[in-house]
């Protein structure tokens, strides 16, 4: 009973570390986007005449 408490346990870790990853890393990219977008929006916001 305990080894497949600590296989269970095992696994559940790994999991949780991979999926941290994948959100660190979309996260990441996707502040790295928005950066670039509100860069060009600002660039641009000068060409605009109201």
């Amino acid at each position: 009973m305990s080894e497949k408490t600590y296989k269970v346990m095992s696994h559940a870790g790994s999991g949780s570390i991979a999926l941290g990853i994948i959100v660190l890393v979309t996260g990441i990219v996707a502040g790295t986007l928005m950066i670039i977008s509100g860069a060009q929006l600002l660039k641009e916001k000068y060409k605009v005449t109201i």
